[in-house]
């Protein structure tokens, strides 16, 4: 038995102790509800809250279909169009890396979550007043400004997932994240896409849009940063001694800090076997994200599709995530993580799939049904909420939450070194011989998948063993 399950099994009894604090699962003798269980009851409707208003701000920046679009506006470049990924996903792994044992060790989570929402309504706010000054005069400069706010806001972004991550680690039980899911993502999809029909397209069509579309992006996630501070949070114990590598490296600045970050980060991976399937399994997946820039290309590029259809393919994105998750968010409930995320990484692979088969047919009918290739890309925020999920599962106790997803999140992003190969590839070779190439490597991942374990039922195992 490796590492995390092995601390798992001993630390089950605790952890279903804790659990029995959350939404539903106490009762009180007369009837009535524990204290506890409504505050986990609370907690998890804030949550759901602040995810939901991040979703609808999220649908105004789709990394998918708006964000390329808006680099296309100022330079249409396949190699900067490569970059964004990189950006994206360096950004959102590289700093949780850095501060997930900051974070591990805070009292209180909270705080993180919401300074994160606010630094992310910042560099919107900052792009919509900078945007009508440079784009006539310097596009140069607006390019350039839009990349590093850009990977400013990907940073930004990792902070909020991993402080929401823990939060959930530490808020929700298992058997009930993918209800929150559920509601999370279903509600916020169906707001996002009204607030997409009231405003996107409009804005979209609009020679000064995009302005306003930074701006309502920043207003969402600033009115997501009002959330946090009403979460009723227990505290966390704060130790008495520096008893983790990150807590003694705090001590000695940021340079001890970087080195003794990752011994530990090596010695967790190397501990846990489970773990680096799951870093596999991630790495593979990473090419759904390399490639998702170039799709909207693709149709521009050699369709001919105009700016109008982004609405319509935000549109089918979110609805499709929003109808997934009503599925998936119960079936991991009661199936277990695994299963789902296995189904849910190879039907990814039919995006690249489709746009090839699209391209393979008369062009006037391929704009007509392109539309058809956002619907597998719908799953790309349950697959990505699901690899988290499943992090926090294999984590042996609460402590190591923080670590366990900002290594999976590190394996999403160290394929992104080749994103401008990526791009490079689609200007030299065309987009058909790279999407194929994609398709397989994210098969490759379902494969990998398939061998990972079920933490819950192990869990369960050896809590059996130990009562025998």
């Amino acid at each position: 038995m490796d590492r995390g399950l092995h601390h798992r099994d001993r630390s089950v009894a605790a952890g279903d102790r804790r659990a029995a604090s959350r939404p539903g699962d106490r009762i009180e003798a007369d009837g009535g509800r524990d204290p506890e269980a409504a505050r986990a009851a609370w907690n998890t409707l804030a949550l759901e809250i602040h995810q939901v208003i991040v979703r609808i701000g999220w649908i105004f920046k789709t990394e998918t279909i708006i964000m390329p679009a808006v680099l296309d506006a100022v330079v249409d470049s396949g190699t900067l169009r490569g970059l964004l990924p990189v950006l994206n996903r360096g950004g959102q792994s590289l700093t949780p890396l850095l501060f997930s044992g900051r974070l591990s060790r805070a009292p209180l989570k909270k705080w993180a979550l919401m300074r994160s929402s606010a630094l992310m309504a910042a560099c919107f706010a900052l792009l919509a007043v900078a945007w009508t000054p440079l784009e006539t005069r310097r596009p140069d400069l607006l390019a350039l400004l839009f990349l590093v706010v850009y990977a400013a806001f990907s940073s930004c972004n990792g902070l909020n997932q991993l402080g929401v991550a823990a939060l959930q680690g530490k808020l929700i039980a298992p058997g009930h994240r993918g209800r929150a899911m559920l509601v999370s993502v279903s509600l916020g999809s169906v707001l996002a896409i009204a607030a997409a029909l009231l405003w996107l397209g409009r804005w979209l069509e609009e020679t000064d849009g995009f302005p306003k579309i930074f701006a309502a992006t920043a207003a969402f996630f600033g009115l997501a940063a009002l959330v946090p501070p009403f979460l009723d949070e227990p505290r966390d114990a704060e130790p008495a001694l520096p008893a983790s590598p990150d807590a003694q490296a705090a001590k000695r600045g940021w340079l001890s800090a970087w080195r003794e970050g990752i011994d530990g980060w090596r010695q967790t991976f190397a501990g846990d076997p489970s773990l680096v399937r799951l870093a596999c399994v991630a790495a593979c997946f990473s090419a759904v994200l390399m490639l998702f820039p170039h799709y909207q290309a693709f149709a521009r590029d050699r369709l001919g599709s105009q700016i109008g259809s982004l609405l319509t393919w935000v549109i089918v994105q979110n609805a499709a995530t929003g109808a997934a998750s009503l599925v998936v968010g119960p079936l991991s409930d009661r199936r277990g993580t695994r299963v789902v995320l296995v189904w849910l990484v190879a039907l990814s692979s039919l995006t690249p799939l489709l746009v090839t088969a699209l391209a393979r047919g008369p062009h006037g009918a391929a704009v007509e049904w392109f539309w058809l290739v956002y619907l597998p890309l719908g799953l790309n925020p349950l697959s990505l909420r699901l690899l988290t999920n499943y992090a926090l599962e294999l984590a042996p106790v609460a402590a190591e939450h923080p670590r366990y997803v900002s290594i999976v999140g590190a394996a999403l992003a160290a394929p992104f070194v080749l994103s401008p190969l990526v791009g490079w590839a689609v200007d030299r070779l065309g987009f058909e011989p790279v999407f194929m190439v994609g398709a397989g490597v994210i098969v490759g991942g379902a494969i990998v998948a398939a061998g990972l374990p079920e933490p819950r039922h192990l869990s369960r195992a050896g809590q059996a063993a130990d009562g025998g």
